[in-house]
C-alpha cells in the first residue's frame, strides 16, 4: 500500500540556482514532490488539520499572530493557509523575483487586502495614476475602505505624496488603454513610499516590476496566469515582511483562495511563457492589420507587446461586439481564447464618464484579449465585424505571408493605397 510521505514545509521554498524563466513555470513550486514519490501535485481540499499537542498549537498561532509568517509544521486551519495554494504562491514568487507571494480569492480581494494593511497603519492616503481597472478605481474613488486618492499623472507623482500617503498604485500596460509607464522612474518618485504595480497584462514573461522597485506586483490570477477561463484568484508578489501582514489581513477578512483554485493556477502557470508568447505575436500582426485598415481610428499596442489590444472604431463598437463569432463577446482576458469588450459599457461602467474619457477611455474603445487561435481565422472574424462599418468588404485586408508577424512591418503590395493604411498604430 502506497503511503503519502509527510510533507517536509521547508521543501516548498527551495533556493535552487537562478533558473530561467521557462523552467521556474514548470519547476517552481513542485521541486519536493519526486522525493515524496509525486509528479503531478497533490490537492489537499482539507479544510482543518489533527494536531495533539495543543501547547504547539497555541504557540504557533502566537507566532502568527505577531509576524504573520506561515507556520512551522504541519497545517493548521484553511484560513491560516493551504499547501496546495503555497505551491502556487511559491511559484508566482519565484517567477516574479520577489521573496513571497499571497494569493486571494480574486483580484479585488488582493487589492482591498494591501489597502488595509497599510490603513491599518493609520496610512490611509494613496496616490493613483489612471487608467486603473475599473474596479480598481472603484475602489479607490468611492472610498469604501476609509481610502483618500489623489489622482495624478506620473510626473506628479512626487508632489502628490504626503506624510499620511502608504501607497502609489499604477498599472503597465493598464487596462484598457495599454499605457506604458516608466517603472522605474515611477518607483524613484514613489521614495519611501511603497510602490504597487499591476502587472496582470504584461505577467513576468514581459516585465518584472520588482526589478524595477516595484515593492508591490499585483495579478489578476484570473487572466494569463490562469489561462483558461475557470479559475478566479488574485495574488500579491512582494517581500516577506509585506507578506506577513497580508497573511493576517487574509486570515482575519477570509479571502483566501481555494485549493482548487491553486492547483489550477500552478498548472497554468507551467505553459505561461508559451501562452504569453505565442498569444503576443498573433497580437502583434492582429494590431498591425488594424493599424492600415481605414475602418479603425485609433490602435493601442504596448512597446513591451503582450496579447492585449485595444482599437477605436470610426463606426458603432457596439455593433462590432455584435458581429463576432470567433472572438467571444465577454469581460475578462487572458484565457486560451480570444475576448472582446466595450470598456465604457462593462469594465470601466463604475468610472465617472469624466474621469474615464478624461483616462483615454473613450466610447469608441474595445479591447481585445488575443488568444491561441490562428491569426487569419481572427483575423476574418475581426475584419467580418468590421466590414459594416464603412462598406462591408471594401477595405478587406490582404494578408501578408505567414510568418510575416512584425507590426512595424510595411503593407502588403497589393493592400489598397490609403493614407489611414500608412498611418502607425499609437503607443500611448
Amino acid at each position: 500500500m502506497f503511503t503519502l510521505l509527510p510533507m517536509d514545509p521547508t521543501s516548498l521554498y527551495p533556493s535552487p540556482a537562478r533558473r530561467a524563466l521557462d523552467t521556474e513555470a514548470v519547476h517552481a513550486g513542485r521541486d519536493d514532490l519526486a522525493r515524496q514519490g509525486l509528479h503531478a501535485p497533490p490537492i489537499d481540499l482539507s479544510t482543518t488539520y489533527p494536531s495533539y499537542d495543543s501547547r504547539g498549537e497555541a504557540a504557533r498561532i502566537d507566532a502568527f499572530a505577531t509576524t504573520g509568517a506561515e507556520p512551522d509544521g504541519p497545517p493548521v486551519y484553511g484560513r491560516l493557509g493551504n499547501p496546495t495554494v503555497a505551491r502556487f504562491e511559491t511559484a508566482l514568487a519565484r517567477l516574479e523575483g520577489t521573496d513571497s507571494a499571497v494569493a486571494f480569492a480574486s483580484g479585488m480581494a488582493a487589492l482591498t487586502a494591501v489597502l488595509l494593511a497599510r490603513a491599518s497603519t493609520g496610512l490611509r492616503h494613496v496616490v493613483a495614476v489612471r487608467p486603473l481597472y475599473g474596479c480598481s478605481d472603484h475602489l479607490l474613488t468611492a472610498g469604501l475602505l476609509g481610502s483618500e486618492v489623489t489622482w495624478t499623472d506620473p510626473a506628479g507623482i512626487a508632489d502628490a505624496l504626503r506624510p499620511d500617503t502608504g501607497l502609489v498604485v499604477v498599472e503597465s500596460p493598464a487596462n484598457p488603454t495599454l499605457a506604458e509607464l516608466d517603472l522605474r522612474a515611477v518607483a524613484h518618485s514613489c521614495g519611501s513610499v511603497p510602490l504597487l504595480a499591476d502587472n496582470t497584462f504584461a505577467t513576468p514573461v514581459l516585465q518584472r516590476p520588482a526589478e524595477h522597485g516595484a515593492r508591490l506586483v499585483l495579478h489578476s490570477a484570473t487572466k494569463y496566469l490562469g489561462g483558461h477561463g475557470d479559475v478566479m484568484a488574485g495574488v500579491v508578489a512582494c517581500d516577506e515582511e509585506f507578506a506577513g501582514r497580508l497573511r493576517q489581513i487574509r486570515f482575519a477578512t477570509g479571502g483566501v483562495l481555494h485549493p482548487l483554485a491553486g492547483y489550477l493556477l500552478l498548472r497554468g502557470l507551467a505553459t505561461l511563457p508559451i501562452r504569453v508568447r505565442a498569444a503576443s505575436a498573433t497580437a502583434a500582426e492582429l494590431a498591425r492589420r488594424l493599424s492600415a485598415d481605414p475602418r479603425v481610428a485609433h490602435v493601442h499596442y504596448p512597446r513591451i507587446g503582450g496579447a492585449m489590444i485595444a482599437f477605436e472604431t470610426y463606426g458603432d463598437p457596439h455593433e462590432v461586439i455584435g458581429r463576432v463569432r470567433l472572438v467571444t463577446p465577454a469581460v475578462s482576458l487572458g484565457s486560451v481564447d480570444s475576448l472582446i469588450q466595450h470598456p465604457a459599457s462593462i469594465s470601466h461602467r463604475v468610472v465617472e464618464e469624466a474621469d474615464r474619457r478624461g483616462a483615454g477611455v473613450s466610447d469608441r474603445l474595445l479591447r481585445l484579449s488575443v488568444g491561441l487561435e490562428d491569426v487569419e481565422d481572427l483575423w476574418a472574424d475581426l475584419d467580418g465585424a468590421l466590414a459594416p462599418s464603412r462598406g462591408a468588404g471594401l477595405y478587406s485586408y490582404a494578408a501578408p505571408p505567414r510568418g510575416a508577424t512584425s507590426h512595424n512591418a510595411p503593407a502588403p503590395a497589393n493592400e489598397t493605397a490609403t493614407p489611414t493604411a500608412l498611418r502607425p498604430f499609437r503607443t500611448p
